[in-house]
């Protein structure tokens, strides 16, 4: 507390003390020279609602507002909750510097609107019609430029157009909290707020415990608050959006009064005030039966019309059996059979109010389809759902998968009581597939959908037929042989391949993908000259290009003596010509011309990865926000190479210079040279030809030549580590003092110094918790043994969820090279190398 200093301030509080009977008063306003006191409210302009002082039952005074036309009196908001007056006098007023104070009889401040950017003398208090108490400047009506309103800082209740949520911008978090007592409005045990994390709901807290939540948005209302439908009287309002995340409601009926409360026994009630019986009728309460939190434990479903109201899902069982039969559910169910990921089916439980979400993955961006799908291949994930369906007919929108147990489940009699649809992944075994009501509905399904199908078939046969009579399939021009056994000994106008639009390519409904001659490419290059030249590698050089429409483009013109850059074309062409997606090079088309192989690429303005990393005054352009978005765009790539395309594809050759970078700075990848193509069932694969780069390879490829989607984890992990840190692995520990990237990670790891590894061109602009788990990620990816590396989908999760407990990484695997055992291949940097012997060890922790 504080005491008013000032002459001037001392003055206008001992006359308005004495004299303030003879003060006018504006009925909704206080300004400089008209305080408010004791014995004298505000009244709103359509005498909706009171502002003045009040007694409590344990005697203090307070500031407070309350209906003007409803008896009894009820307190809707107060000011001074926390901080009472304990004498019987007081005084509301502005100050010199435009604040707002309420002070006692001795002149100490025991309660302010404190904004420090105020500064200026013409601001008045305003009592409006809605309940709200603002600060503004005198001529300033704007709601948008209030300097400080009580709908920021509520109590216990909620009034039509207040907000519950946080204004992002502004940081302004508006949460309720209780009365401590019914007659003591200083804070109590209990709050209510809006969870953001990962899917928002309302958490009903007792201190910092969660005894009740709504259940998350569907789009109309929340899945655990059924009776939000039926009101008639009211719309409601949940918009999330980069500004803000806020609950509201407004009234559809300006004479009906609607408030929600929290009380001080921890119950939140909606209450609607009765004209024709003067009362507060209660028009929903929570918590009820089955709204208290987890009461059916871990995978535990809660059903209020059931008996008893405990249950399993299907494939779960109790895990205290005795317990359940005493009707104590607590310890709620476990599985019934292990799960084999690969068989696993998924049970669909309807109007459920959705397990609790703090810990789940949330994509708002894709449907059920692709949901399912994440889901199936991802064999920790539990269950899955729309994160909105408005209509139950219609299904929803987004993607929410549930990994462990899930709590707090509740499911509803109809749809009408409210909930969602909830897929839960069950063991095969366990899926309840021999009900007679489930063979009639497969029967019928299978006679309804036969027809249909076998009409789609005949169509897309007629489709195919037509399509292979007018198009020369790539493949088939690349596997073709000349009279030397080689792919590129034809030329481009051999038959029917010749036909070319003005660009000088061949069109797109000929070819899987267009065929640029020579000359075309020669000429966009200016005869392939040095000052176009973007970069060179093993298998040849790459110049920019600007063909004859105006398109800039890259050209990788492969080495004439690099008969592997012939396979490389080979294989690039057919990958990456059926690949699509934000985070991989597109490329555009191909030459093929007696000496000359040459692609054709989306040019890429910021050229490669490494160029910024590596180069001092590059790397200052790589904030931490850009390298995280990065790292995050290379992990989508590699998912879907993984396990999103319509192959398993292992790209084998991950590092800095494969990644591109567009004006943007969105990362694609690129160089599909040594990738391979999975079969359906193939997890992993071996070559006799260990070909990829030195530090970025895993040790089972290296040593053995096995490889899978788990060697691109290793590679992808070692990304992420020069990502953050701004250092090249070079692959090789000389020195017991010369650590490699991966031993110093591990090293500072160990010691709790983890921060150490951060580029120190970051700067201090970046956020503690986001380093220290990519630096973590990072770890479990190079780990030693391929099983205990993440899949790119767990890695996708845990870049996007703070929230997703990680395990505590293993030794990674550890590479040291010996220079004498080293055989350099021609035309590869030093980082390239063909490795005939290896030694492999691990760092252990300290």
């Amino acid at each position: 507390m504080k005491t008013l200093h000032g002459h001037g301030s001392t003055f206008m509080f001992i006359f308005s003390l004495f004299f303030h009977p003879f003060l006018p008063l504006a009925i909704d306003t206080i300004t400089p020279t008209q305080p408010l006191i004791v014995n004298q409210t505000l009244v709103s302009n359509g005498e909706a609602f009171e502002l003045g002082f009040f007694n409590a039952n344990n005697g203090s005074l307070y500031i407070g507002i309350w209906y003007k036309q409803i008896e009894p009196r009820t307190i809707v908001w107060v000011a001074n909750r926390d901080n009472p007056i304990t004498s019987s006098s007081g005084n509301l007023t502005i100050i010199s510097n435009g604040n707002m104070v309420l002070v006692n009889q001795t002149g100490t401040v025991v309660w302010s609107t404190n904004q420090s950017t105020v500064l200026v003398a013409n601001t008045v208090g305003q009592l409006l019609d809605n309940g709200n108490f603002v600060l503004r400047r005198e001529n300033d009506e704007n709601p948008e430029n209030y300097i400080w309103q009580s709908f920021d800082y509520p109590t216990d209740t909620l009034l039509p157009e207040m907000k519950l949520g946080w204004e992002r911008k502004s940081g302004i978090t508006r949460i309720l909290r209780s009365w401590k007592t019914n007659d003591n409005p200083a804070t109590g045990d209990y709050s209510l707020m809006i969870s953001v994390r990962q899917f928002p709901e309302i958490l009903l807290m007792h201190n910092q415990t969660t005894t009740y939540r709504s259940g998350p948005w569907t789009g109309r209302r929340f899945s655990g608050v059924p009776v939000m439908k039926g009101m008639s009287i009211m719309q409601f309002d949940f918009p999330d959006n980069s500004d803000e995340i806020f609950y509201s409601f407004k009234m559809l009926n300006s004479s009906i009064y609607s408030r929600l409360v929290i009380n001080s026994s921890g119950m939140e009630q909606r209450l609607v005030w009765a004209e024709t019986t003067k009362t507060w009728s209660v028009y929903w309460s929570f918590p009820g039966d089955c709204d208290h939190f987890g009461e059916c434990g871990p995978s535990g479903i809660c059903g209020a019309n059931t008996a008893p109201i405990c249950s399993c899902p299907t494939g779960f069982r109790p895990k205290n059996k005795q317990g359940w039969d005493l009707r104590v559910g607590s310890e709620g169910c476990v599985r019934s059979s292990d799960l084999d990921c690969r068989s696993d089916g998924f049970q669909l439980l309807k109007n459920m109010k959705l397990p609790e979400t703090s810990k789940a993955f949330v994509d708002q961006s894709i449907n059920l389809r692709k949901c399912r799908e994440i889901c199936r291949r991802n064999c920790s994930c539990a269950a899955y759902a729309n994160t909105k369906q408005t209509n139950l007919n219609e299904g929803g929108s987004g993607c929410v998968i549930w990994e462990g147990d899930l709590i707090d489940m509740r499911q509803y009699a109809d749809s009408d009581d409210g909930g969602q649809d909830l897929y839960v992944r069950v063991a095969a075994s366990d899926l309840d597939r021999s009900s007679k009501n489930w063979f009639h509905d497969q029967v019928g399904m299978v006679v309804g959908t036969s027809i249909g199908a076998c009409v789609v078939l005949i169509v897309l046969m007629i489709l195919v037929y037509l399509k292979m009579k007018k198009t020369i399939s790539l493949k088939k021009v690349m596997d073709r042989k000349g009279p030397q056994g080689r792919i590129g000994d034809f030329l481009v106008n051999d038959g029917p391949i010749s036909r070319r639009n003005n660009h000088g390519e061949t069109d797109m409904d000929e070819l899987e993908l267009p065929l640029f001659d020579f000359t075309t490419l020669s000429i966009a290059t200016n005869n392939f000259s040095d000052t176009n030249k973007l970069g060179q590698g093993g298998f040849g050089c790459v110049y920019k290009g600007t063909l004859a429409n105006g398109e800039v483009v890259a050209i990788k013109r492969l080495s004439r003596v690099c008969e592997q850059g012939i396979e490389e074309l080979k294989n690039e062409v057919r990958l990456i010509a059926k690949l699509q997606h934000r985070n991989l090079v597109r490329v555009l088309g191909c030459c093929i011309e007696v000496e000359e192989k040459l692609l054709i690429y989306e040019f890429m303005e910021n050229k490669s990865l490494d160029m910024f990393l590596f180069e001092k005054d590059k790397s200052l352009e790589l904030n931490w926000k850009k390298r995280v978005d990065v790292i995050r765009g290379i992990a989508r790539g590699l998912l879907y190479l993984h396990q999103d395309s319509r192959f398993t594809i292992v790209h084998r050759d991950m590092k800095a210079s494969n990644v591109l970078l567009d004006k943007e700075l969105t990362p694609k990848i690129s160089d599909f040279g040594i990738a391979r193509i999975f079969g359906n069932d193939q997890t992993e694969a071996a070559t006799n030809i260990v070909v990829g780069t030195y530090g970025y390879m895993s040790p089972e490829y290296m040593m053995n030549g096995y490889f899978s989607t788990k060697s691109d984890v290793f590679s992808f992990g070692v990304l992420i580590l020069e990502i953050v840190s701004g250092k090249r692995n070079r692959g090789s520990s000389n020195t017991a003092s010369q650590l490699n990237l991966l031993e110093q990670a591990w090293k500072l790891w160990n010691e709790v110094n983890t921060l150490e590894l951060l580029d120190k061109s970051i700067g201090s602009k970046f956020s503690e918790n986001e380093v220290l788990r990519c630096i973590q990620i990072g770890l479990l990816c190079v780990e030693e043994q391929p099983e205990d590396r993440p899949n790119m989908s767990k890695v996708m999760l845990l870049l996007s969820s703070e929230t997703v407990r990680m395990p505590r990484p293993k030794h990674p695997g550890i590479f040291i090279r010996n220079r004498n055992l080293e055989t350099v291949t021609p035309g590869k940097p030093d980082d390239s190398m063909s490795i005939n012997e290896i030694t492999i060890t691990t760092l252990d922790g300290r």
